[in-house]
C-alpha cells in the first residue's frame, strides 16, 4: 500500500528560530518587527511564502545594486524607489541586507517606499526610526502622484513595484521613464484594464479569428493579464530598454508570478515602438495608447549608463 509522505518540521536555529526561508545574516528581529516571525521563532505559511519570494527577489536586485557600486564615475549613493510598498517588506529586507553598514549608507543610499496607506505609511516610519535606518522614506503617495512630487530625486537608479495593483505598475513604468532610471524590476498584479478594453471592444475585432483567444469571459481575463504584460515589455524596449521575463518563484507559492527586469541600454526604439502601436490597433486597444506610450516625442532624456 502506498503511504503519504510525511511533511517534515521545519528547521530550526539553535534558539528556535526558523530556517526554511531565512537566509544567513538575515536579521531575525526585523522579520519579528515585520510580523514574518513571531515573537517565540515561529512562521506560517502565509509569512514562509511571502518571506520567500520578497528574499527571491532580492537575489535579483542584488546584482543591479552591485553594477551600480562598480561605476567608477558614481559620486552619490544609490536612490531606489519602491512603488506600492504596503508594509515595506521588501525596501526593509533590501535595506537590512544590501544598505545597513555598507559603505552606501555612509555615502546617503537611499531607498523610498511609496503608499497610499497613511496609517502603513506611518507604521513603517516608526519601525525604521526604531532599527536605525536612516536611509529610508516612506511618503504617503498613489504612484501617479509620486510621478510630478519634489519628495524624490529627480534621478533615480532603481524602480521596483511588487503586486502594485492594476494600473499603478504602469505608473511606476511612467515614474521610471520620468526619472530616468536605469533598472526597472516588476512584478505585476490584478491587471484588469486590458481586459475591459477587449471586453468594450470585442463585437469591433470578431471578424478576426484572433477574437476567438479572448471571447469566453475567462480567457478575456487571462489574455488580457498576459497582453498587458506583453504591452508593457514593448514600452519599455521602445524606451531603450533591455527586457527579461521569468518567473518569481515557483507556481505553488503564487500566481502572480512574472517578473519583468529592465536594464536601460540605449537599444533602438523604433521596432518595438512599431510593434506597440501595430498590437494595440490588432486587438482593438487603440484608447489604451495613451497609457502604453511610445515615439521619440514622448522619450524622457536617457539615462546616465554604467560604466564598465
Amino acid at each position: 500500500m502506498r503511504r503519504c509522505a510525511q511533511s517534515l518540521p521545519p528547521a530550526l536555529t539553535d534558539n528556535g528560530t526558523e530556517m526554511n526561508e531565512i537566509k544567513p545574516g538575515q536579521s531575525t528581529e526585523l522579520l519579528q518587527e515585520l510580523h514574518i516571525l513571531t515573537r517565540d521563532g515561529k512562521m506560517n505559511q502565509d509569512s514562509r511564502r511571502k518571506l520567500k519570494q520578497v528574499n527571491h527577489l532580492c537575489q535579483f536586485i542584488e546584482p543591479l545594486l552591485e553594477e551600480i557600486r562598480a561605476d567608477p564615475a558614481r559620486q552619490e549613493g544609490i536612490r531606489l524607489v519602491d512603488h506600492g510598498a504596503g508594509k515595506s517588506y521588501l525596501g526593509f529586507i533590501l535595506y537590512d541586507f544590501f544598505f545597513k553598514g555598507h559603505a552606501d549608507e555612509a555615502a546617503g543610499s537611499h531607498i523610498y517606499g511609496i503608499e497610499t496607506r497613511a496609517e502603513l505609511v506611518e507604521k513603517s516610519r516608526e519601525l525604521a526610526a526604531r532599527l536605525g535606518f536612516a536611509g529610508m522614506t516612506f511618503l504617503n503617495l498613489s504612484v501617479e502622484q509620486s510621478i510630478a512630487s519634489d519628495q524624490l530625486p529627480a534621478r533615480v537608479d532603481i524602480v521596483t513595484a511588487l503586486h502594485a495593483c492594476n494600473t499603478a505598475t504602469d505608473d511606476a513604468i511612467r515614474f521610471a521613464l520620468a526619472r530616468q532610471a536605469r533598472f526597472i524590476v516588476l512584478v505585476p498584479c490584478c491587471q484588469a484594464e486590458v481586459a475591459a478594453a477587449l471586453r468594450r471592444n470585442k463585437d469591433r475585432v470578431l471578424a478576426s479569428p484572433l477574437a476567438e483567444i479572448w471571447r469566453h469571459p475567462l480567457h478575456t481575463r487571462e489574455f488580457g493579464s498576459h497582453v498587458t504584460n506583453v504591452l508593457r515589455c514593448l514600452q519599455l524596449e521602445a524606451h531603450g530598454y533591455q527586457v527579461s521575463v521569468t518567473e518569481l518563484v515557483g507556481w505553488e507559492h503564487s500566481m502572480k508570478n512574472e517578473l519583468i527586469i529592465a536594464r536601460y541600454q540605449d537599444l533602438p526604439r523604433r521596432r518595438p515602438a512599431e510593434r506597440l502601436r501595430e498590437l494595440l490597433q490588432l486587438l482593438g486597444l487603440e484608447e489604451l495608447g495613451a497609457r502604453f506610450f511610445a515615439g521619440a516625442q514622448e522619450l524622457p532624456p536617457a539615462p546616465v549608463q554604467c560604466q564598465p
